[in-house]
């Protein structure tokens, strides 16, 4: 007879003859530590109250007041980068994800999603005998496979974590959130107008796990992995807390600036000899901006502080209910940012981002006239470039950018029974990188990376551990070379000594110039030495090509949109031959995997059998804020295309008859930014109407087929408004290749979004 593969007992004729063997499942040791990794989203260094800014985050100052605060830590310029390097303690490049998930390349180093030669802390910690939870943002997967219909295997449950609850995308709307349960989707379990905000929702799924496996099993520990939308945009908080912060920021950028940099000086955060960069190019004196301006600005900057506050509270909620379980004590908890402030609101600051990215730069006074919408369900809003800067106090640049403003931000470590209580509320101001978070919890927790996992050999870990820096204040930095890269953009810290190139597309890698500067005298680069030291500055940069051909940097790569005809391929939801049929009943489809109707000519075909009073969606995509709705109302077939508020709706001009019928709409560009859309009803002609604005790029919430999933997109019904017949075939056919100004916009999109 067979027997398992396995077996190291003795098996006789009888039972007494007989030696019994279990195989037992991987045990963590007696006492080993909680591990909760909590990650901030676009949030920069000087946006947290115990970093310098006046913006109310009392319960994660808390943690620092009783921790550590490292303020001398760097991630990558990007969240996907960051998180692949966070979760699996190597190279964000050298396990395949140099920019955002959306983008495969065929290189090594852009894979979509980790490596399968790299364990991320949640396989790690599984097989040392932990539970593995993760709520909240991913992003470590290729978009396109973020359907239901998969793959799932680099999902989080298909690398390392027992449950999972939130999204798959970069970004999601906070009151309307694409969500997935494990490997599923899943709907919101209330509506905006019943208190629903993503951010509770995330801690109420987090307390209910960690409360079934520790109420269950309380000798095994718990790794949680809570990557937050917030602060992210959209920036949304609930009314409450968006009030609290009316008027606040009134005074500007500037005045903000010089108070949060005082207070960082005062604090430690930054050492006294430090300089406050001047404003960014494009960043204007806030005293010389024009009133509207002013308004819209400091109201922005309100949406957001009401995030993060929002967010800390939910983080304390998140600590109260450790404390309850009787788990705090012994859990390691490190809050941390995935790169600086963001840079993608512009100039003046957006009101719906996805206008800023169909090319529409919508003025401050034109912004005004909703500006009571920013913040709630009705508003995509981002901040402008000043009130960025001033979240990266007292640094230059942003999110995407390889100098400090980019890859600074904030760190802080919590750890009652592993901190020595004459530590707690101090400062640790050594070199840490992002990636040396996995092996100082390892070395914490006291297990080990393997070198073969599930009969794959492993990249070795590159980071390194700073658990030594936790016990004492005076040890010496372990990481001291660093290299940093993000399209085309390069840097390398190598000591106190930093190179850096700040790329701009197209641009030859070989002859744009390098910065060079001193961090120990001039944290904020204010003073560039590479005209003084040019033989310096060749050492560096000679250096960062050896980092880069260790770590699998190469090639560099500024590409954008050419990146996005890739997705027509084999094994892609996209069909070569541009035709998408849907059969409901259908989940949601993410953006990135239904039929890429913006600003494409396409037609859509349902195949319908219905009764006289059957009504509902047939086919929608975007939100109340943007998109396109196909429906039948009163009998008859409807479109609306909402073009950020603007609805154009056609109306058959003949009505859907009863039983079996076929209806079509067809969608043709026409001169300029306008277009068209015909409809049919069986062979007859049924009505038109001339659309005056195409959106190029709609929104980052997909496609639903047989309901309007999530806000409604148009004000003609409201909720799902599920189609009560039925749709035997649902078809979108593409017509015409985007133009280059399509596919610019898109890739645009893409990468502010992220």
């Amino acid at each position: 007879m067979t027997r398992p593969a396995r077996f190291e007992g003795t098996i006789g004729r009888t039972v007494a003859q007989s030696t019994p063997w279990w195989d037992e499942p991987p045990t963590a040791a007696e006492g080993s530590p909680d591990v909760v990794v909590i990650l901030l989203d676009d949030t920069g260094f000087a946006q947290l109250g115990c970093f310098g800014s006046e913006i109310d985050t009392p319960n994660i100052d808390a943690l620092a007041a009783g921790g550590l605060r490292f303020t001398n830590f760097h991630v990558t310029p990007l969240c996907s980068p960051t998180r692949a390097a966070l979760m699996t303690g190597r190279a964000n490049h050298a396990v395949g994800m140099r920019s955002v998930s959306n983008f495969r390349t065929g290189f090594p180093n852009q894979l979509g999603h980790i490596s399968p030669h790299a364990t991320t802390m949640a396989e790690v910690f599984r097989e040392a005998g932990y539970a593995t939870l993760c709520t909240g943002k991913w992003h470590l997967a290729p978009i396109e496979q973020c359907s239901a219909a998969g793959p799932f295997d680099q999902w989080p449950l298909g690398r390392g974590f027992d449950r999972f609850y939130g999204f798959l995308d970069g970004e999601t709307d906070q009151f309307h959130p694409d969500l997935v349960s494990d490997n599923h989707m899943v709907e919101p379990p209330a509506t905006p107008d019943e208190g629903y905000h993503l951010s509770e929702d995330l801690i109420d799924r987090a307390l209910a796990m960690y409360s079934d496996s520790v109420g269950v099993r309380p000798d095994r520990p718990v790794f949680l992995y809570l990557p937050f939308g917030a602060t992210h945009a959209p920036h949304q908080a609930p009314a409450a807390f968006m009030e609290k912060y009316r008027g606040r920021f009134d005074d500007g950028w500037d005045a903000a600036r010089d108070r949060w940099f005082a207070r960082q000086v005062e604090m430690g955060i930054v050492p006294a000899h430090t300089r406050l960069a001047p404003r960014n190019p494009g960043v204007e004196a806030w005293d010389e901006l024009p009133e509207v301006q002013r308004r819209l600005a400091a109201r922005l900057q309100e949406a957001f502080a009401a995030f993060l506050d929002h967010t800390d509270a939910q983080i304390g909620r998140l600590v109260d209910g450790l404390r309850r379980l009787g788990r705090l004590d012994n859990t390691i908890l490190m809050v941390l940012a995935d790169n600086g402030a963001s840079q993608e609101g512009g100039p003046y600051g957006v009101m719906h981002e996805m206008k800023f990215f169909n090319g529409i730069l919508e003025t401050p006074e034109q912004a005004v006239a909703r500006i009571d919408d920013i913040g709630g369900p009705n508003s995509h809003t981002n901040y402008p470039w000043g009130w960025a800067q001033a979240g990266n106090t007292p640094f230059r640049w942003y999110k995407q950018n390889t100098h400090e403003g980019g890859v600074h931000v904030p760190l802080v470590v919590h750890w009652p029974s592993g901190i020595a209580e004459d530590q707690r509320g101090s400062l640790r101001d050594q070199f840490v990188h992002v990636s040396d978070i996995a092996p100082t919890l390892y070395d914490l927790a006291g297990v080990e990376a393997p070198a073969v996992f599930h009969g794959v050999e492993q990249i070795p870990v590159s980071g390194r551990s700073f658990s030594e820096i936790i016990d004492d204040a005076s040890a010496p930095a372990a990481n001291t070379l660093q290299y940093f890269e993000n399209g085309g953009s390069r840097a390398l810290v190598a000591g106190e000594w930093k190179a850096v190139c700040r790329h701009v597309p197209g641009a030859d890698f070989d002859t744009e110039a390098w910065e060079l500067y001193d961090l120990s005298a001039d944290p904020s680069e204010c003073l560039d030495l590479a005209a003084d030291q040019p033989e310096r500055l060749e050492r560096l940069k000679d250096l960062w090509w050896e980092e880069a051909e260790r770590h699998g940097v190469l090639p560099l790569d500024d590409r954008t949109f050419e990146l996005f005809g890739a997705r027509f391929r084999d094994r892609s939801p996209h069909p070569a031959d541009r035709r998408y049929v849907y059969r409901p009943p259908m989940s949601p489809i993410p953006a990135q995997a239904a039929a890429q109707i913006g600003g494409r000519n396409f037609d859509l075909t349902a195949r319908l059998e219905r009764d006289a009073s059957d009504d509902g969606v047939l086919f929608a995509t975007g939100t109340a804020n943007a998109g396109i709705s196909v429906f039948v109302l009163n009998g008859h077939l409807h479109v609306d295309y909402n073009a950020f508020f603007d609805h154009t709706i056609a109306v058959s001009t003949i009505p859907v008859p009863a039983g079996s019928s076929t209806v079509s709409v067809a969608f043709r560009r026409g001169e300029g930014s306008t277009g068209r859309i015909d409809l049919r009803v069986d062979d007859h002609e049924a009505g038109s109407v001339e659309i005056p604005f195409i959106m190029r790029v709609i929104s980052s919430v997909g496609a639903s087929v047989g309901r309007d999933a999530g806000s409604a997109v148009s004000t003609l019904y409201s909720g799902p408004f599920a189609f009560t017949g039925v749709i035997d075939e649902l078809e979108i056919r593409l017509l015409s290749r985007r133009d280059a100004e399509t596919a610019d916009a898109e890739a645009r999109a893409e990468m502010g979004r992220q």
